[in-house]
C-alpha cells in the first residue's frame, strides 16, 4: 500500500544542509596563522601601552608643581643716604587701659572713641550709693573718736569738782554726827539705859559713814587730777583708726568716679552703661564684668616699631635717622630716630625689635599703620658714596634660609634652580636683595623639599 512520504524527506533535507563540515577547515582542525598574529600583536600593543602609563606617571610624580612670582627691580640709595630699609608697624609710646579700683555698675560715660581728652576730665561715673553710704558711717565714727578724746584731754569739768568736794563735805559732816551718836550709845550702854544692839548699830553706822568720806576723798582726788595718759593714748589710738577708715572708705568713694590719667585720645570704649566692671578679674563671657573702661594714648608721642633680622642688625644704632612713610598715605613722610633697641632677640623669628621715634607727628598718624622706615647712614659714613645700586623686590615667601644662607629658587626651563643672595632691606610684603637682576619667576610655593635642579612644573600652565 503505497505511502505519501514527500515533506517528511523534505525536512531530512534541510536539516543535512544545516550541519558543518569539519573536513573543510584547514590544517586538519587548527584556526589560521593568520589570525594567531593579529592575537598576539593585540595582547603585545595592549602591554606596550600600559608599560608607558606606567612610566608616564613615574616620571610626572618626580616633576614637583610650584607656584611662583615676578621679581621685580627697584633702586634704592646705597650708604650715601640710606643703609637699610625695614617694615613695621605704627604703634603708641604709651597705651593705658583705664580700670576701675572698684567693682560696680558703669551709671554713665561721656566718651566714645576718637574723643580727645585731657588729663583730669571725668570718664565714666559708677554707681556709688553704697560707697556714700559706708563714707558716712565712717565719718560718724571719726566724730564720736574725736569727743571721746576732747573729754579725755580737758579733763573734768568744774562743775564735777564742786559736785565732788559738796558730796565729800556731806560725807564728812555725816561722820561726824555719827561719831556724836556713838559716843552718846556707849555712855547709855554703860549706865545701862541703852541695850548692846543699840550700841553696835551706832558703831556699824559710823564705821559706814567713814567708808563712804574715804571713797568721796579720793574721788574727789581722782577728779582733780583728771585722766590717766594711757587713757589719752588709747583715746588718740581709736581716733585714728577711725580717721583711716574713714580715708578708705572716701578713696572708694571717689573711685566711682573715672579720670582720665594723661591727655590724650581714646583709642577704645570697652564699657558700657548698665555694664559690671570690676578691680578683680575680668570676665570674657557675654554679660559678664568689664575689665577696663575705655583705652587712651597720646598720639603726640607715636613710634613704629620693627622686627629687625640679626643679619642687618649691626647697620643700626642708638639715635639714628630715618625717615618714615606710610602704605596709607604715600605721598607724606616724617623724620624718625630710634629710640629703642630691645636688649635681647627673639629666638623664634631671628629678628631683634627696634622702635623708632616719629619727630613731628600730625593727625594722619594712627596705631597700627604700616609703615616703612629707611635708616640712613651717619655723617662719617657716608663720603664719596652717592651712587644709587638696583636692587630686586621680592615677596616674603620667596626667601628661603638652610644653615644660615639665604637663597631663593627660579623657574626656569621647567627646572628649579638655587640662587644665593643677601637681604639689604625690608619692604611691605617682601625684601630688597641682590644678586637678581629682576624679571625672574620666583619660587613662592612648592614642595617643602624642593632641591637645586628638580623638575618643576608651574601652577596653571600645562
Amino acid at each position: 500500500m503505497p505511502t505519501d512520504l514527500g515533506p517528511l524527506d523534505t525536512k531530512h533535507d534541510d536539516l543535512r544542509s544545516l550541519r558543518i563540515d569539519r573536513s573543510l577547515r584547514d590544517g586538519g582542525g587548527e584556526p589560521p596563522a593568520w589570525s594567531r598574529r593579529f592575537i598576539l600583536g593585540g595582547i603585545a600593543l595592549v602591554v606596550l601601552l600600559g608599560i608607558a602609563a606606567l612610566a608616564y606617571r613615574a616620571l610626572a610624580s618626580q616633576t614637583a608643581e610650584v607656584e611662583v612670582a615676578h621679581a621685580t627691580a627697584e633702586s634704592s640709595d646705597v650708604a650715601g643716604s640710606t643703609v637699610l630699609s625695614a617694615s613695621g608697624y605704627v604703634v603708641a609710646h604709651h597705651k593705658i587701659s583705664v580700670n576701675s579700683k572698684v567693682t560696680g555698675r558703669v551709671a554713665w560715660i561721656g566718651v566714645e572713641k576718637g574723643d580727645k581728652v585731657n588729663e583730669g576730665q571725668v570718664l565714666v561715673r559708677l554707681e556709688d550709693e553704697e560707697f556714700r553710704a559706708q563714707y558716712e558711717q565712717a565719718r560718724g565714727a571719726v566724730e564720736s573718736a574725736k569727743a571721746r578724746l576732747l573729754e579725755q584731754q580737758n579733763g573734768s569739768r568744774p562743775e564735777e569738782i564742786e559736785q565732788s568736794d559738796h558730796n565729800l563735805s556731806e560725807a564728812r559732816a555725816t561722820a561726824v554726827n555719827d561719831k556724836l551718836n556713838l559716843d552718846r550709845a556707849r555712855d547709855l550702854f554703860a549706865q545701862g539705859v541703852a541695850s548692846r544692839q543699840s550700841l553696835d548699830d551706832a558703831i556699824a553706822k559710823y564705821e559706814a559713814s567713814q567708808q563712804r568720806m574715804n571713797s568721796l576723798e579720793r574721788a574727789s582726788k581722782l577728779m582733780q587730777l583728771g585722766p590717766r595718759a594711757e587713757e589719752i593714748a588709747r583715746a588718740k589710738g581709736d581716733l585714728l583708726q577711725a580717721e583711716g577708715q574713714m580715708a578708705y572708705a572716701k578713696s572708694q568713694l571717689d573711685a566711682t568716679v573715672i579720670r582720665a590719667p594723661v591727655t590724650g585720645t581714646i583709642l577704645e570704649r570697652t564699657a558700657e552703661k548698665g555694664e559690671l566692671v570690676t578691680a578683680q578679674f575680668a570676665s570674657g563671657a557675654e554679660g559678664g564684668p568689664r575689665g577696663s573702661v575705655v583705652a587712651l594714648a597720646d598720639l603726640n608721642d607715636i613710634q613704629v616699631e620693627l622686627d629687625i633680622a640679626q643679619d642687618d642688625f649691626a647697620k643700626l644704632s642708638p639715635k639714628q635717622e630715618g625717615t618714615v612713610t606710610l602704605d596709607a598715605f604715600k605721598d607724606r613722610s616724617y623724620k624718625g630716630e630710634i629710640a629703642e633697641m630691645s636688649p635681647e632677640a627673639n629666638r623664634q623669628k631671628a629678628t631683634v625689635q627696634v622702635k623708632v621715634q616719629i619727630l613731628q607727628p600730625d593727625s594722619y598718624l594712627r596705631p597700627e599703620m604700616n609703615a616703612t622706615v629707611q635708616f640712613k647712614a651717619k655723617a662719617n659714613d657716608d663720603k664719596n658714596t652717592t651712587a644709587k645700586q638696583a636692587y630686586v623686590f621680592i615677596p616674603t615667601a620667596a626667601l628661603r634660609d638652610k644653615d644660615g644662607k639665604k637663597f631663593v629658587l627660579l623657574a626656569f626651563n621647567g627646572k628649579a634652580l638655587r640662587r644665593n643672595v643677601r637681604v639689604q632691606g625690608q619692604r611691605s610684603g617682601g625684601y630688597l636683595v641682590d644678586s637678581l637682576v629682576g624679571g625672574e619667576n620666583v619660587i613662592t610655593a612648592g614642595p617643602a623639599d624642593l632641591q637645586d635642579g628638580q623638575k618643576i612644573r608651574i601652577k596653571g600652565q600645562s
